[in-house]
């Protein structure tokens, strides 16, 4: 796999690893209701079992607010991938993670005032808050062992603005629960910014990254689409169809749905960032250069800087000079516009279909970005044929196209949407098939052309 050259500087953190706390009963990686982590103890640390992380106090280089967080331990750049205390950091050196006798943990400034704790169901008998080697910080029983404990909490349910392996983004049905990252504002300032990526549940649930940077509502707009999963990656990905060093995993059942990924190579050190300025990074560490080398970014193009540039029925293509084109069957419905460059108001059909009758059909696109699926119904069933899947959008009036849902294989699955197509685009490589509903009339067209 081509990894890309990134010529951007990766926020650097004054991390000081100097000792870590006496734990002759526990470990150096947990942290029991009777010690606290002091920031003015040198800089003591929690390392998890196989010195893979770290737990500490840092600032963020430009700063001298102290957060509480972890980060890699053997990586030459300190990058830290949680904060506790985004929100509320403390102005010196004197403030304390505490775990509470309940299982609550706090960071605390020198007169005890709580800058954040911790949420759990329930509280622990005799907890341990321990760091495990994954990065994973977790409130426990010190009863339980940690492969087989049931985690009062985790810090792997609240992620900042990384997702590292083994790690969920999504939603937990059951308890309603969603896991989202959300950027930094800024590199020196880990307080929640303007984006956040997470999973969309209405209709066929894909990837979202949001926007309040432009809202005047306060409220969340979507930014970049990422498309639903295919069995082989996300939609809008097509790139994660390549990945050989990771297991890619996606679950949609009446538990959960979640995606996550683990790494097949342990050698490789890998991360899934969103930065402050809403850019989506795969990164890969590479220790000879010192630096994290982005494998995938988005935005790739001007087709991806917003969602849905072409319109309603449209086709973005970055690699033509025209960008917008319409799908066969349509017609720009603002022409003077269209002829500007300005796709916004999209494309409209140039006859209507005729569901009565039973005269319509399907025109094939090849290599595309799934449209928006939030209007769409989803069977992920392995029995639902490509055939079909035909059948049952020629016999809804309201289907104007069809995909499968799982591409892997011989493919499987139906998805099937209603009304305009929105966020359409062409892959040079890649993509899936989708077939759009045509009346015979254009159908004819196409076959003439």
């Amino acid at each position: 796999m081509r990894l890309l050259t990134s010529t951007l500087t990766p926020t650097i953190l004054l991390c000081l690893l100097i000792t870590t706390l006496p734990r002759p009963s526990i470990g150096d990686d947990t942290l029991t209701s009777a010690q606290s982590l002091d920031d003015d103890d040198d800089g003591k640390t929690l390392i998890s079992a196989g010195g893979s992380f770290a737990l500490g106090f840092f600032s963020p280089t430009g700063t001298d607010n102290r957060y509480v967080g972890i980060w890699y331990n053997k990586i030459s750049v300190c990058t830290a991938v949680w904060v506790a205390n985004r929100l509320r950091p403390l102005t010196n050196r004197h403030g304390s993670l505490k775990l509470l006798a309940n299982g609550t943990l706090e960071v605390t400034d020198e007169n005890s005032t709580v800058l954040w704790s911790s949420t759990s169901s329930a509280a622990v008998r005799n907890p341990v808050a321990q760091l495990l080697d994954d990065g994973n910080l977790v409130v426990r029983s010190a009863a339980d062992d940690e492969s087989n404990a049931s985690f009062a909490w985790q810090s792997f349910d609240y992620p900042t603005d990384s997702l590292l392996p083994g790690m969920k983004v999504g939603w937990n049905l059951t308890t309603g629960f969603n896991r989202q990252l959300s950027s930094w504002t800024s590199t020196i300032d880990p307080a929640p910014g303007d984006f956040t990526l997470g999973i969309d549940l209405e209709g066929d649930p894909q990837l979202l990254e949001w926007s309040s940077f432009s809202s005047e509502q306060g409220t969340k707009q979507p930014k970049w689409r990422g498309g639903p999963w295919n069995g082989l990656g996300f939609s809008g990905i097509p790139q994660m169809q390549s990945y050989n060093m990771f297991s890619l995993r996606f679950t949609a059942d009446d538990q959960e749905v979640v995606y996550w990924f683990e790494m097949l190579d342990p050698t490789f050190v890998s991360r899934l960032v969103v930065n402050q300025s809403g850019a989506l990074r795969r990164v890969v560490w590479v220790e000879n250069d010192r630096l994290w080398n982005p494998i995938w970014e988005s935005p790739v193009d001007w087709c991806d800087d917003e969602i849905s540039p072409c319109g309603q029925n449209g086709v973005c293509d970055a690699e033509s000079s025209l960008r917008c084109a319409c799908v066969t069957g349509f017609r720009p419905a603002n022409p003077t516009s269209w002829n500007l460059r300005d796709g916004t108001d999209g494309c409209a059909r140039k006859t209507a279909l005729d569901c009565k009758n039973g005269t319509d059909g399907f025109f094939l696109l090849r290599g595309v970005k799934l449209p928006d699926t939030s209007r769409s119904t989803v069977d992920w069933s392995t029995t639902v044929s490509a055939g079909q899947c035909r059948a049952r959008c020629l016999g809804d009036c309201s289907c104007t196209a069809y995909a499968q849902a799982n591409i892997s294989g011989r493919g499987s699955g139906c998805i099937t949407w209603t009304g305009n197509l929105t966020d359409l685009r062409l892959y040079g490589n890649g993509g899936q098939e989708l077939y759009v509903r045509l009346a015979a009339a254009d159908l004819r067209e196409c076959s003439l052309a």
